[in-house]
């Protein structure tokens, strides 16, 4: 934020100024406004007893309304409402239009131009006029004024003020306001809103209902035809079937036919009865004929025993032999057994106890057989009766069939006919509830205003205020989002992945005691700490321990760091060189207070240099056992080779990154490859950053005492 301090500055005073400046010439502006009851939610009317309380179409209903009244149709007839009622002016007139406006009308539409165009006559006809050039294929001022201008006609500048605001607390007022540069013109745009609104909703209210009024009067013409179709099939086929109630004479055939087959039936066993009878008496009179038999049987017998004893009798008498005599006994015997059996069958026909004179049997047989023939008779009368009955039955089967399905058809005609006939009433009660209540009414009718609307300059200022702060901010942000440089030490960690052993602001003067000087002398302190103790850890590496100062990009500040570690090695002491890559070839040897300045030449074998004796030129004459640290500056990664095997002996590295520089996917490559080589410690170093930062070491600084700092250098020279 002080960085850019000033764009927070510039930014909201240019908006402000722009905003004063713009609205130097504000117009005046008087706001028309009217309230309307439209009844849609709770108001009465025809059809309110029959709906459902939880049912509120109120919502789609204001939409509805709301729609209408911001349609680009409505908003042309406003304008062409109010047109020509200029059009017809003579001259200004403060209650139909101002001095500025009727000036502004002359220049548009010259008398010349409205004879041409015929804009003359009575309103009704300068109206339709006025409709047909809007609504032309062809340009013409009329239609450029109603649709492209930012005049008070206008379909955009209407769309723009015309405002209505739907219902509160679910209540029916409906608010209208217009805001116009003329209080006559505000009034009157908006009588012209209300009026036309009012006309365009009802005509279409009315013209949904005419449209499903004769939608639905031309489907009970369609059901009427059909039921009285159905209707005179029906009656067709019960003339041609001779069928009064066809129901009542169908179980009547079926109770009948039932009451003949019982009568059948006892009539059946009455016949029976009556063959059985007379095959009794039959049975009876066949006893009696056995009775005549055996008696006559019996009278031979007798004769025959007769007739056997006198020829016995003849022949004992007359002395005829022994053995005719004894055939005759004989004879005679069995004449006299043979009698016996016929007496006993005799007697056993004579003996029953159910024995009738054949008189009785002779009358009782004849009543029985008329009384078969008589039962026979009926029968065959039932028979044929039956099959009638069945012959019937089989004709009312099919007829039954066909009854039913002709009853289906004019039923279900009759209903589809009274649910189109209450389709109708309702559709006829709403037309009426819409011819009665669909007027919107008018509370407060639109006011003529006298003042205009409070100036809107000083808004636009603070407006302006506040727009040039949110640029400053978005454009703060922007530049932070782009900027990929590092920041703080934190993000450094984050990015490089080692932590940060010391940060330096910007010094000018090192020897100065301003506070990034002061910070930056801290920093230097504790570098020089970390630097000691790393190399105090070194087992393995060749005597003196070589430093390495690198740096992936050019011009990160790698010189002045190594001078600010100079300086505290010569102030312990110390006999450093400083190898240094020569950048003109100009460079010589030079030595100052223990430290020695070597420049070398970065040839194009730098990669395979072995040692700092190899790197350094002959004429130098380098010897590095004169020294107790040897800095070695690197050139940057990003333009030179790496010299592997020089790297792998030296002890410890410096990585100085710039923080105003970028750390992105090829520098992070870079400096892998560079772990790679040296697997050693590497400490990371950022430089020339500030904020909270400097404060912090700053204040670390000024904690240090005079004779602290004696006592620290004091230790270092021992």
């Amino acid at each position: 934020m002080k960085q850019h301090a000033l764009l927070f500055v510039l930014l909201p005073a240019i908006t402000a100024a722009t905003a004063f400046y713009a609205t130097r010439h504000e117009k005046k502006v008087y706001k028309s406004e009217s309230t309307l009851y439209t009844g849609l939610a709770s108001g009465y009317n025809l059809l309110s007893d029959k709906q459902s309380s939880f049912m509120d179409r109120s919502t789609g209903a204001f939409d509805n309304l709301l729609t209408t009244l911001t349609s680009k149709e409505t908003l042309l007839q406003v304008g062409i409402n109010l047109l020509a009622d200029h059009l017809q002016l003579r001259e200004s007139d403060s209650l139909v239009l101002g001095w500025n406006g009727y000036q502004w009308l002359e220049q548009e539409l010259p008398r010349p131009m409205r004879d041409e165009l015929g804009l003359f006559g009575p309103t009704p006809r300068l109206r339709r006029a006025l409709d047909s050039l809007a609504k032309a294929a062809t340009p013409n001022p009329i239609k450029t004024l109603l649709f492209t201008s930012d005049s008070p006609y206008s379909v955009e500048s209407l769309t723009m003020k015309l405002k209505g605001s739907p219902r509160k607390n679910n209540n029916d007022v409906l608010l209208m306001e217009y805001e116009a540069n003329d209080p006559a013109v505000a009034q009157k745009t908006l009588i012209y809103a209300i009026d036309v609104l009012n006309q365009r909703n009802t005509q279409y209210k009315t013209s949904e209902t005419n449209s499903v009024v004769n939608y639905y009067q031309t489907k009970l013409g369609e059901a009427k035809t059909k039921l009285d179709q159905a209707e005179a099939r029906l009656r067709a086929f019960n003339e041609n079937n001779q069928v009064l109630d066809y129901d009542e004479e169908a179980r009547n055939v079926a109770t009948a036919r039932e009451a003949l087959g019982d009568q059948y039936n006892q009539e059946l066993m009455r016949r029976d009865a009556a063959k059985a009878s007379l095959d009794a008496i039959n049975k009876r009179m066949g006893q009696q004929g056995n009775v005549s038999a055996a008696n006559n049987d019996l009278a031979d017998k007798r004769r025959k025993l007769a007739t056997a004893e006198t020829q016995l009798a003849n022949a004992q008498a007359y002395g005829q032999p022994r053995h005719i005599i004894a055939k005759l006994q004989a004879a005679a015997s069995q004449a006299a057994e043979e009698l016996k059996a016929s007496a006993q069958r005799y007697d056993a026909a004579t003996s029953t106890s159910d024995a009738l004179p054949q008189a009785t049997l002779a009358a009782d047989k004849l009543n029985k057989q008329l009384e078969y023939d008589e039962s026979v008779a009926r029968l065959q009368v039932y028979t044929r009766r039956m099959r009638e009955y069945q012959s019937k039955t089989n004709s009312y089967g099919p007829l039954g069939s066909q009854l039913r399905q002709l009853t289906l058809d004019r039923e279900l005609a009759e209903q589809e006919y009274k649910s189109l006939k209450q389709q109708v009433d309702q559709s006829q009660t709403r037309k009426q509830d819409v011819e009665v209540a669909g007027k919107l009414l008018t509370l407060d009718a639109p006011n003529f205003p006298l003042e205009p609307q409070a100036s809107k300059r000083k808004q636009m200022v603070i407006i302006g205020v506040g727009v040039g702060i949110f640029l400053a901010l978005l454009l703060t942000a922007l530049r932070l989002w782009m900027d990929k440089r590092i920041q703080s030490p934190e993000q450094a960690e984050s990015l490089i992945g080692l932590p940060v052993s010391a940060f330096f602001p910007v010094v000018k003067n090192p020897l100065s005691t301003a506070k990034a000087a002061r910070a930056a002398r801290v920093m230097f302190e504790q570098l020089f700490n970390a630097v000691n103790i790393e190399i105090a850890q070194v087992k393995d590496k060749p005597y003196p321990p070589v430093i390495t100062l690198f740096s992936v990009l050019p011009k990160q500040g790698k010189t002045w760091v190594a001078n600010g570690l100079l300086r505290l090695a010569e102030e312990s002491d110390l006999q450093v060189a400083y190898c240094y890559p020569a950048s003109t070839g100009k460079e010589r040897r030079e030595s100052n207070l223990g430290i020695t300045y070597l420049p070398y030449t970065v040839r194009p074998d730098f990669m395979n240099v072995t040692g700092v004796d190899y790197l350094i030129d002959a004429e130098h004459e380098f010897d590095s056992t004169q020294f107790d640290r040897i800095f070695l500056e690197m050139p940057a990664l990003v333009n030179h080779q790496m010299p592997v095997y020089l790297l792998k002996n030296t002890a410890l590295s410096l990585l100085i990154v710039d923080a105003n520089s970028t750390w992105s996917r090829a520098e992070k490559q870079l400096m892998a490859l560079y772990e790679r080589i040296t697997r050693q410690s590497i400490l990371l170093v950022l430089n020339k950053i500030g904020g909270d930062y400097i404060d912090n070491a700053s204040a670390a600084a000024d904690i240090e005492t005079p004779e602290q700092k004696r006592k620290l250098q004091t230790e270092r020279r021992g």
